[in-house]
């Protein structure tokens, strides 16, 4: 049997990491200006998230959620400190498309509405749902299709309440900066009226901080820069620094129903002793802040050089968009100065580092991209 042929796969195989850095099967280290699509938060192989989970696994790895998971409820506690939402409510799951799937369907049954407005060059994920919210034709199948969704120019507000108006929609979902389409941030403005735009209409509103989320922009969440309280925020990637979790903050306004959600995998012992681990690390470290200095100092001193059209981005999300194809300038920082990067379309090498990225790292990034432009 061979693995079905969907990814374009460099001809690179890491057997190891710590830290920003990853060494691969022949030895070579890079640094990782990536973090596996934002996943590794907290650096690879901490010693205290090691810890966690080894430890966990020793106890009990698994049940169900028909029992009770005292560290679900720990989490849940340190999760609305730390994030700035005590009131809200934590439902688990796997990922950031089950969160934003669960997300939909719990707006659809708090509204009894089915209609969601998502905005252009969108991604919210690849299950059905979420994959429907996507502004990606390639990715969208027939069946797919089939998902009342009004795509929207984000900054639109006209285009908004147009939609708004017919009086279909269960939510508004925006993401708190747009990853996949290219590092686009809505502006604080933006959403500020979103907000006000779903009080009127009796729509909810959903921030995904699936990629921009847990400290990456140097708040907790990248919509706080706008000082809004959503009505369901879903997160994902970062959550367990690479052990799979998921999970949606619930404003105080949804009553829960028993069976309304529900996920076999989500809540884990496993996940919750990585995410507990990684809220901690984060405390503990000042990931958050060093996330925002550290990004800035990158964004500030990317050289200034005519294929550069936009540097954008808050803290260690950051796009450098160019007036030419990044492929081969990827290519070369991966296997001449040994650096992970990201793109975001043909034109955008994406950066999103883990929050612990050094100024040193930063700068041995920053004089191997100087020679690649």
């Amino acid at each position: 049997m061979e693995l079905f042929d969907v990814y374009s796969l460099f001809d690179v195989t890491p057997v190891r990491a710590q830290g920003c850095r990853v060494w691969d099967d022949k030895g070579t280290e890079y640094l990782d200006l990536y973090g596996g699509h934002a996943v590794i938060s907290v650096g690879h192989s901490h010693p205290d998230y090691v810890k966690a989970l080894t430890s966990q696994l020793g106890k009990i790895g698994f049940y169900s959620n028909s029992v009770q998971n005292p560290l679900q409820q720990q989490l849940a506690h340190e999760l609305g400190e730390a994030s700035g939402y005590p009131d809200y409510s934590l439902f688990l799951d796997n990922s950031g498309a089950e969160s934003n799937e669960n997300a939909a369907k719990l707006a659809s049954f708090h509204t009894g509405k089915d209609r969601i407005i998502a905005f252009r060059k969108s991604f919210h994920g690849r299950t059905s749902g979420a994959v429907a919210l996507t502004d990606n034709p390639a990715i969208v199948s027939p069946f797919n299709a089939n998902h009342k969704v009004t795509f929207c120019g984000l900054g639109d507000v006209a285009a908004v309440e147009s939609a708004l108006k017919g009086g279909d929609v269960a939510a508004v979902i925006i993401e708190g900066i747009q990853g996949c389409g290219g590092i686009n941030l809505p502006s604080d403005d933006f959403l500020r009226q979103l907000r006000s735009l779903c009080d009127k209409y009796g729509a909810c509103l959903i921030l995904d901080e699936v990629q921009s989320g847990y400290g990456r922009t140097g708040k907790f969440f990248a919509h706080q820069w706008a000082g809004i309280r959503p009505d369901i925020i879903t997160m994902g990637k970062g959550i367990a620094n690479g052990f799979p979790c998921g999970g949606i903050l619930v404003s105080p306004k949804f009553k829960a129903v028993k069976g309304m959600l529900g996920t076999t995998f989500g809540g884990n012992y496993l996940a919750m002793a990585g995410a507990i681990a990684v809220l901690d690390i984060i405390r503990r470290e000042n990931l958050i802040e060093n996330a925002l200095k550290v990004g800035e100092y990158i964004k500030n001193n990317i050289p200034a050089s005519p294929v550069i059209r936009e540097v954008r981005g808050r803290g260690l999300m950051l796009g450098i968009e160019f007036n030419t194809e990044v492929a081969p300038i990827r290519k070369a920082l991966l296997f001449e100065d040994h650096i992970f990067t990201g793109v975001a379309g043909k034109n955008m090498i994406r950066l999103l580092a883990p929050l612990c990225l050094s100024f040193d790292e930063a700068d041995e990034f920053l004089e191997a991209f100087g020679k690649r432009i």
